[in-house]
Formats: C-alpha cells, sequence, structure tokens
C-alpha cells in the first residue's frame, strides 16, 4: 500500500510543480518534452497494449455475453478510448477558435468543464491502474516512470491551452482525481475485467494526448529526442 501511495503523491506533484519547470515552454519544443513523448508511447506499445490480450481473456471470462459479438473487443476499447479524446479535444478548439473570432465567450466555459472532467476521469483510471500495480515492485517503477513523464507532456499542453484558467483551478481537480483512483484500487474483490477495461482506454487516451502533443507543426518537435529516448525505453522494457 505504502509503495503506490507514495508512487501516487509522486503524479500529484507534477501536476502541482510542472508549471515552475520554465525551460518546457519554449519553441521549438523543449527536448524533454519530446523525449517524454517517446517513453510514454514506447510504454504503450510494448508494455500496455500487450496486456490487452491478457485483458480480453479476463473480460471473455467475467462478460461473456460480449464475445457472441466483439472478437476483440479490448482492442476496440482501446481505439475507443483515443476517439473519446479526440473528440474532446476536437470540441475544445472548435470553441476557441469561435470565441475568438466572434466575441463569443460563452462556448469556452462549458468546453473547459466537459475537456477537464473527461481528463479527471482520465487521472482516476490511471490513479487506479497506479494501485492495481503496487502489487509487483518493477510493475509497479516502470508504470510511475511512463505515467509520471505522460502527466508532464499532458500538463504542458492542457496549461498551454487553457492559461490560468488551468492554474487556478483544474490542475487541483486532476490531482484529487489521480488520489481518487488509487483510493478506489484499494477496495477489494473487484472483477479482473476492471483493470483489463481500463488499461485498454488508458492506452487509447495515451497514445492520442502524446500524439497530439507532439505532431502540430507549430510546435517543431525534437524528432530525434522522441525517436533515441523511445527506443532506449522501448530496449529497457524488451529487457524485463
Amino acid at each position: 500500500m505504502l509503495p503506490g501511495l507514495l508512487a501516487t503523491a509522486g503524479l500529484i506533484s507534477i501536476h502541482l510543480l510542472c508549471h515552475k519547470l520554465h525551460f518546457l515552454e519554449r519553441t521549438p519544443r523543449s527536448i524533454w518534452l519530446s523525449g517524454a513523448g517517446g517513453i510514454s508511447v514506447a510504454y504503450v506499445f510494448l508494455h500496455l497494449l500487450p496486456e490487452l490480450e491478457e485483458g480480453q481473456r479476463a473480460i471473455e471470462e467475467n462478460i461473456p455475453g460480449l464475445a457472441d459479438y466483439l472478437a476483440h473487443h479490448s482492442y476496440l476499447i482501446a481505439f475507443l478510448g483515443l476517439i473519446l479524446f479526440y473528440g474532446v479535444e476536437h470540441a475544445a478548439k472548435r470553441s476557441t477558435s469561435s470565441a475568438s473570432t466572434s466575441g463569443d465567450s460563452t462556448m469556452a466555459p462549458a468546453v473547459y468543464v466537459v475537456h477537464l472532467s473527461v481528463f479527471a476521469i482520465y487521472k482516476v483510471l490511471i490513479g487506479y491502474l497506479l494501485g492495481n500495480a503496487e502489487r509487483d515492485i518493477t510493475e509497479l517503477v516502470l508504470f510511475f516512470v511512463a505515467m509520471a513523464l505522460h502527466f508532464l507532456v499532458a500538463d504542458f499542453g492542457l496549461r498551454d491551452h487553457y492559461k490560468n484558467r488551468y492554474a487556478q483551478s483544474g490542475r487541483w481537480v486532476l490531482c484529487v482525481s489521480v488520489f481518487l483512483g488509487w483510493l478506489a484500487s484499494q477496495t477489494p474483490d473487484l472483477s479482473s475485467a476492471v483493470p483489463a477495461i481500463l488499461t485498454a482506454l488508458l492506452g487509447g487516451g495515451i497514445i492520442f494526448n502524446v500524439f497530439k502533443e507532439e505532431l502540430p507543426e507549430d510546435r517543431s518537435s525534437r524528432f530525434s529526442a522522441f525517436l533515441i529516448v523511445g527506443l532506449c525505453c522501448a530496449a529497457l522494457l524488451l529487457a524485463f
């Protein structure tokens, strides 16, 4: 319990302290953010996604009716996670663009609440899986490092998009969400399908959020950092 709680506190501290890392706020994109994105993507493809195969069996055993309709529902859940984040991000950008051209800011608060709510659920999910991973110290360390770097990338994106609004309220909501997720993971006797479904959703969410931050041309992302650090992380994951 203690290792998981300490790891949760570590993730929360990223939301609280990330705004002080001013060297990340520059264009071309900071080499550290691109490197962090590479690690997150490597973790998803070499660690989380392979777990979907095991999660597939857990879902079939605990929710057998799904097997009659969907051959690969854990992968479908990951796909739906990606679509969910893409849809919310698209709505946020459209609202911001409309407000800036028309002078009507009434949509921005509503979209901010929806966007933040989705990320809050996302953080609850991560907190839950963090608590679930503490049964294996190696798994816990790998998950913590990957999520800490992912938090860094995601936090930078949210602060860049919502400015002071995120600093004043959003980051605190996400901090509480991470803790609530970890707290929920301490609930005994939950179906093994729960972490399987959450892992699939997390995989889709990370893939979208990392590439959302890396691909825009105005960010001038550091591909070399993304590639080299990602490959090093991949080699490390394959060694375990």
